[in-house]
């Protein structure tokens, strides 16, 4: 596992499509790139600020040559990534603050807000395509289902809906129910035919496509707390069934790697300690999954290590030492972008210990870079860090699962 100090809280992350380079959203306003070496390492290629206030949200293109940021600052702005480069900024592309990003064809964005509103944008136009009004609270996740030419969203509001982007109609295709919980990510496993949606209560509800999206036909209990990110395994991974295992991130500071038909836990993939997980992201043909919570820290672990290594009883490999990568990744002004490696298995596994203690946090201006005052560590208490976490607070409280096994390991 590498450790990556950030400096500020990352909201999002996404890795480039073909180079070993991962990019991070920040509380800051600010957008970094960092490129990896087969060791893990890591070296800063760019940082810019686009806003004062936070970046919420990135997506990459196809190609990997665009990056798409959005923010609290209500505007889309487009980065080159050979360059590092602001190429173009969308002020006002939403009345409130954006809260996710998706680049879904070439020619296809989409963004959501806080207030539930959904845009779809061609890069080419100034003007959004359509515009969707179904949802009433923030919309926190969106899947691609590239066969149907359909977006699937969750909202805070507890419904599931599906876009067909190539209707003219700016109504849903479907709507589900109310679940009774604040949706929060979505994950595609068993060949894109069913879907596994994370919930605040720590459930795993699964849609299966066949049966329609009205209500979900299955849940899965056992996270002891809030699911808030979700990541589907890459097919070249070997020796895992990518169809059925995804990895989650949870309010309890744990990526897990979880087996879903038949349920089963394989383990901790990531621990950020006391603070919440809200995203994880894996580079399409790498191996490595970087998880980012509010620890400010980037942690970049090797699945090929994880699912295939063999990793002590106390959970941790301490077969690489300083000695493996020293000297292996230059510095920035010596090395030019994308010259690091492709990654491989040299990585040590993180620990499978449950933290039980938690901090309560106090974030003075979530628009600054201001840093977090830390309290004594108390009680777990999920931080507060904006408007969005606010709205997840609100009347729900996080529930523990009697005798969940994801809280056994």
């Amino acid at each position: 596992m590498s450790d990556v100090t950030i400096g500020s809280q990352i909201f999002d992350l996404i890795f480039h499509p073909s180079h070993a380079t991962v990019y991070t959203a920040l509380l800051s306003g600010k957008v970094k790139a960092f490129a990896y070496n087969h060791h893990g390492r890591t070296k800063e290629v760019f940082s810019i600020k686009l806003s004062q206030k936070s970046c919420r949200g990135i997506a990459i293109n196809e190609d990997g040559g665009r990056l798409y940021t959005v923010g609290k600052g209500k505007g889309i702005h487009t980065i080159d990534t050979e360059t590092g480069k602001l190429i173009e900024s969308r002020a006002k592309a939403h009345e409130i603050a954006i809260n996710r990003v998706e680049s879904v064809t070439p020619w296809l964005l989409s963004t959501g807000d806080d207030g539930g509103v959904i845009k779809l944008w061609d890069p080419r136009k100034k003007e959004p395509v359509r515009k969707y009004t179904h949802h009433f609270d923030y919309i926190t996740d969106f899947l691609w289902l590239d066969d149907k030419k359909q977006l699937v969203t969750t909202s805070g509001d507890g419904t599931l809906s599906v876009i067909d982007v190539r209707a003219r109609t700016s109504e849903p295709l479907a709507q589900s129910e109310d679940q009774e919980d604040e949706l929060l990510s979505i994950v595609p496993i068993k060949g894109a035919t069913k879907v596994v949606v994370g919930t605040q209560l720590g459930i795993l509800s699964v849609f299966n496509r066949s049966s329609g999206w009205g209500d979900c036909v299955d849940r899965i209990p056992g996270h002891p707390h809030s699911v808030d990110a979700l990541c589907a395994l890459p097919a070249s991974l070997p020796n895992v069934d990518h169809t059925s295992t995804i990895l989650t991130g949870s309010s309890d500071g744990f990526v897990r790697a979880v087996g879903v038909f038949p349920t089963k836990l394989q383990g901790v993939v990531a621990d950020h300690g006391e603070w919440p997980v809200e995203r994880i992201a894996i580079g399409e043909g790498q191996f490595w999954v970087g998880s980012a919570g509010h620890d400010e820290l980037l942690k970049l672990t090797n699945l090929g290590h994880f699912f295939n290594g063999k990793v002590p009883e106390d959970g941790i490999d301490e077969r690489q030492d300083d000695e493996d990568t020293k000297g292996i990744l230059p510095s920035v002004e010596d090395e030019p972008a994308g010259s690091v490696g492709e990654p491989d298995n040299a990585v040590q596994h993180s620990s499978n210990d449950i933290r039980q203690e938690s901090s309560n946090i106090k974030d003075s201006d979530p628009d600054t870079d201001t840093e977090y005052e830390l309290a004594k560590p108390k009680k777990r208490k999920k931080k507060e860090k904006d408007p969005l976490s606010l709205k997840r607070k609100k009347g729900r409280n996080e529930v523990e699962v009697e005798g969940a096994f994801f809280a056994e390991l």
